[in-house]
């Protein structure tokens, strides 16, 4: 083998040392849109969505002290788990759609499940929670836009659902969550994100104060999403990149 012959490193997709400065910048960016809406950005969570790239991701997130991450494939994430030497430093979101036959494993892995988008999938988590001794953190999904292509429960049936959910024994409504449609023009996110922030505190006035967290905004909107009165942004490429295929 001659010099120029080298072989060459394996590929691990793993985002490189630019995460810092783009975090950096990120958090600038949350700083002055939470300054400007009148909020203390210390109130707003970056839920880092680590989906697709390989188990070490999580490792870089936390080396970046980004501790609560995000996925949407329960096997996806149960094999990040297997290898992740830390879980007691992180809280771990499932923010993908949740499937019947996935539900007790997302319980087992998940410290939150922000996609109980039916009272049934709600009763179910309780049940499994009470099985696994448990009180599962849950938000409710709601379709504020009524959009065909995403899930989610009504907003009239997200505020009759959580009336049934505060009374389960081991589960615990603490938020809400929304993904609006695609290509929708700023006034129309604006009204949506507005709206959603309206059924939570709707929501919260007949529960307590328990269900006080808005998971809204990814990451080529969560300025608006923040000006709007969420207290989770889920950012995926704004920090790592572009996901691998």
């Amino acid at each position: 083998m001659t010099s120029k012959q080298r072989p060459q490193k394996p590929k691990n997709n793993l985002p490189g040392r630019p995460l810092g400065k783009k975090l950096q910048l990120i958090k600038s960016r949350i700083n002055n849109a939470a300054i400007k809406s009148g909020r203390n950005p210390n109130n707003i969570t970056i839920v880092a969505v680590t989906k697709t790239f390989p188990p070490g991701i999580w490792d870089t997130a936390l080396q970046n002290q980004l501790t609560t991450i995000g996925e949407s494939r329960i096997q996806e994430a149960e094999n990040k788990n297997k290898i992740f030497t830390n879980r007691k430093k992180i809280e771990l979101h499932f923010i993908g759609h949740l499937q019947g036959n996935k539900t007790r494993k997302a319980v087992q892995l998940f410290d939150v499940i922000q996609t109980i988008d039916s009272l049934k999938l709600a009763k179910r988590v309780n049940i499994i929670s009470k099985q696994i001794k448990k009180t599962q953190k849950i938000f409710l999904q709601v379709n504020t836009a009524g959009d065909h292509n995403k899930h989610g429960l009504s907003p009239d049936e997200t505020i009759e659902a959580a009336a049934e959910i505060i009374n389960m024994m081991n589960v615990s409504l603490i938020g809400i969550m929304t993904i609006p449609p695609n290509n929708i023009s700023e006034k129309h996110l604006q009204y949506i994100y507005n709206k959603t922030r309206t059924i939570k505190e709707k929501i919260q006035k007949t529960t307590g104060n328990n269900c006080k967290n808005l998971s809204m905004g990814m990451s080529n909107d969560y300025e608006t999403a923040i000006k709007e009165g969420a207290t989770h942004i889920r950012l995926g490429t704004a920090l790592f990149g572009e996901r691998p295929q």
